[in-house]
C-alpha cells in the first residue's frame, strides 16, 4: 500500500514591507509574509522585536534592577564570555615544525645523476640566488646586506648570542 504525502502548493504572497509578489519558503508557509530582500527581512525582523517588546514577557525585559541581577548571573557562570583574552606572550608564537611532503612540480631528473656531497659544494650558489630572488636584486651589496640579516634573524630565532660581525 502505497501512501503520497501532500504537499501545500505555496502560492505567491505579497511582501508587507516592498508589496512585491514572493513565493514563501515552504519550512514558513503558513507564517512567512516578508520576501528575502535584504531591507524587508530587516523590516520583518523591526516588526518582530516591536511585537516581543509590546508583549507581556517583553515589556522591560531589559530594564529594572532585577533584570540587571538576571544579567549579572549570567555573566557570572559565562565568565570571558565577552572578553578575549588579552594575556600578552613574553616569548614569539612559533609552532613545531613538522616535515611535509613536497609535490614534485618540476622535472629534476638533472640534479639525480649527482650524488649529495656533490650537491653540497653548490650551497653557496643556491644561498646567493635563492636571496636574489627573494629580494629582487642581483647587486652583491644588496645580497650581502640580506645576507647579514637572515643570519642576525636566524640566530635570533635559535636563540644564539648576538654577535657583532655576523
Amino acid at each position: 500500500m502505497k501512501t503520497y504525502s501532500r504537499r501545500k502548493k505555496a502560492r505567491r504572497r505579497k511582501c508587507r514591507h516592498c508589496h512585491e509578489l514572493f513565493t514563501p519558503d515552504p519550512r514558513n508557509l503558513r507564517h512567512q509574509q516578508h520576501c528575502s530582500d535584504i531591507r524587508c527581512r530587516q523590516a520583518s525582523k523591526k516588526a518582530a522585536q516591536h511585537r516581543w517588546l509590546s508583549s507581556s514577557k517583553g515589556e522591560g525585559y531589559f530594564e529594572g534592577p532585577e533584570n540587571a541581577a538576571r544579567v549579572r548571573l549570567w555573566r557570572e557562570d559565562h565568565p570571558g564570555y565577552s572578553k578575549r583574552s588579552r594575556t600578552k606572550r613574553s616569548c614569539a608564537l612559533q609552532d613545531v615544525s613538522s616535515s611535509q611532503v613536497i609535490e614534485k612540480k618540476e622535472d629534476t631528473r638533472s640534479l639525480n645523476h649527482a650524488p649529495l656531497q656533490d650537491l653540497s659544494s653548490l650551497q653557496p650558489a643556491l644561498l646567493i640566488g635563492l636571496i636574489a630572488s627573494l629580494t629582487g636584486s642581483t647587486l652583491q651589496d644588496d645580497i650581502a646586506e640580506t645576507a647579514r640579516r637572515l643570519v642576525v634573524s636566524g640566530r635570533d630565532i635559535l636563540g644564539f648570542c648576538p654577535q657583532t660581525n655576523p
